[in-house]
């Protein structure tokens, strides 16, 4: 089977886990290319998905049917499930690995090169889940999933809070002289700013973003790199072969990033336990609607925990009459709320219902289980 067969070959020395615990096989991390030769394959229609690697692949009978909707339960008991194939972005040892591991305990952690490709893999079939950052605590919201949420049909089904420690990782004999560049994720580098400026006191190593941070200690140690040093976690050292320089170098220890677990149905939400609800809306013109969109959550004493706003790419400018012959363009936005309620209250629907009088658009992402646990 050629989508299996292409797996085979690595073109990176990466790993994916088995059971989120051993490593169980060396594969690529799951590529555009993939998803399209996935796709080129079967059809809307198809009944067929692939198992197994080159001769030993055999197709598997699947139910395209509509199935039912997940209930909250399910997404309790999939923590345990031993088949589940939990797609993240990155390459393993990443914090996105560490991440779906907490989310699915018992998970198959398969590697993904792009977010989208995390999207589309769920999408087409090729894993269960996927686990991928939505904000972290200091570098903010990961905008690029919040615009994925809206272009691709997934559904949150659960969050998971993950600690970030980063350590300073180099090939073993490399110490701080002879260290010229640090490489690492674009949000990783500016979270350990102060501590490199106190480790590197004779000289200031330039700074390269890469895509992730076990990607950059994977880069160095298949190029054998003696003058280059990665931010990344402890078991990217172990899976690469690197020496720790320094542990917990980030500025601030209580450095959290909060994912969201996507899936390609609902939940059943129900009442009784904490849950959260994320939604997306666009709004009418005039004065004071969006005063009037946060006005249906707070009379109803629904409490907010996210207000994040991003350009509508279906039409970035509105253009108005300011009522004096002038016509003036503003941004078109998108607002994504997350609130603390489940669509199984009747307070929650009955804000959506009102919010709905004076929007355009209004779609839930996903009504799901708080992550109550400590990072």
């Amino acid at each position: 089977m050629y989508l299996a067969h292409s797996l085979q070959h690595p073109i990176r020395q990466t790993t994916t886990l088995h059971e989120c615990q051993s490593v169980s096989r060396r594969l690529r991390p799951i590529s555009v290319s993939s998803i399209e030769r996935l796709r080129q394959r079967t059809n809307a229609t198809s009944n067929f998905l692939f198992e197994g690697t080159g001769h030993n692949a055999r197709a598997l009978k699947i139910n395209v049917s509509v199935t039912r909707p997940l209930t909250s339960s399910d997404v309790d008991n999939s923590a345990n499930c031993p088949k589940l194939r939990v797609a993240y972005q990155g390459v393993p040892g990443a914090h996105s690995e560490a991440a779906a591991g907490k989310a699915y305990p018992n998970c198959e952690a398969i590697p993904c090169e792009f977010f989208e490709t995390a999207f589309e893999a769920v999408e087409a079939r090729l894993v269960d889940r996927a686990v991928l950052p939505i904000e972290n605590s200091l570098g903010g919201s990961i905008h690029r999933n919040y615009d994925l949420l809206l272009r691709h049909n997934l559904h949150i089904v659960g969050e998971v809070q993950h600690a970030v420690r980063h350590c300073l990782l180099a090939l073993p004999g490399v110490n701080f002289e002879e260290i010229n560049r640090v490489l690492s994720h674009p949000q990783a580098l500016p979270q350990c700013e102060h501590t490199l400026t106190k480790l590197f006191t004779t000289k200031v190593p330039v700074r390269e973003a890469v895509d992730d941070t076990a990607g950059a200690a994977q880069y160095i140690a298949i190029n054998k790199l003696q003058d280059a040093a990665a931010i990344a976690s402890s078991r990217a050292a172990d899976l690469y072969g690197m020496n720790i320089l320094a542990s917990d170098i980030q500025d601030d220890q209580d450095n959290v990033t909060r994912f969201l677990m996507l899936a390609r149905e609902p939940i059943i939400p129900r009442s009784g336990k904490p849950f959260k609800t994320s939604i997306v809306f666009s709004l009418e013109e005039g004065p004071g609607v969006l005063f009037k969109a946060l006005a249906v959550f707070a009379m109803r004493d629904i409490n907010l925990t996210k207000i994040e706003s991003r350009p509508s790419k279906k039409r970035p400018l509105r253009i108005c009459d300011d009522g004096n012959g002038m016509r003036s363009k503003y941004f078109d936005y998108l607002f994504y709320v997350d609130f603390e309620a489940s669509m199984a209250d009747s307070n929650s629907s009955n804000a959506l219902n009102h919010l709905k009088e004076f929007s355009t658009f209004l779609r839930v992402l996903g009504s799901y289980p708080m992550d109550v646990n400590q990072p």
